[in-house]
């Protein structure tokens, strides 16, 4: 005899069920920001979330050339990178990165906090960051979400 008066639910890709929203942050700080997008982008916001499946939503990220940083950091924060050869290693800050390309920062403090496995790159296929306000997703009707 069953005495239990409810069964936890478990996500598959079958019965997970993903929306479309668009995030605007203008005049937001990183690595807040950056936190709710990828609580968003793993689905811990849904009553049904299950750590080893996809159940997040697609996540549009516009206005990314406006976010903040709060202190030195646009000047002291450093990004390393490796090419690979010898002597190879880059820095840059986040006022050089926001130069050469805008939309850089917001992704990258978003994939710094997802999973780092298949699952996470997966997740990480679901965020589209945009330096303006304008988007080309409007067939998907997003929700716009206040963060």
């Amino acid at each position: 005899m069953n005495t239990l008066s409810y069964k936890t639910i478990s996500a598959n890709d079958a019965t997970v069920d993903k929306n479309w929203v668009v995030v605007d942050a203008q005049s937001q700080i990183l690595g807040r920001f950056a936190s709710e997008v990828a609580k968003m982008l793993r689905g811990k916001h849904k009553p049904n979330f299950t750590p080893h499946v996809d159940c997040g939503d697609n996540v549009i990220v516009i206005n990314a050339e406006k976010i903040r940083l709060t202190g030195k950091k646009w000047n002291e924060k450093v990004y390393v990178r490796h090419t690979g050869y010898p002597g190879g290693q880059r820095i840059a800050t986040p006022k050089i990165l926001m130069e050469k390309a805008p939309r850089t920062l917001v992704e990258k403090a978003v994939k710094g906090m997802l999973p780092k496995n298949r699952l996470g790159r997966k997740m990480y296929t679901n965020l589209y960051v945009y330096a303006g306000p304008e988007h080309p997703h409007s067939a998907q009707k997003p929700k716009e979400v206040k963060l």
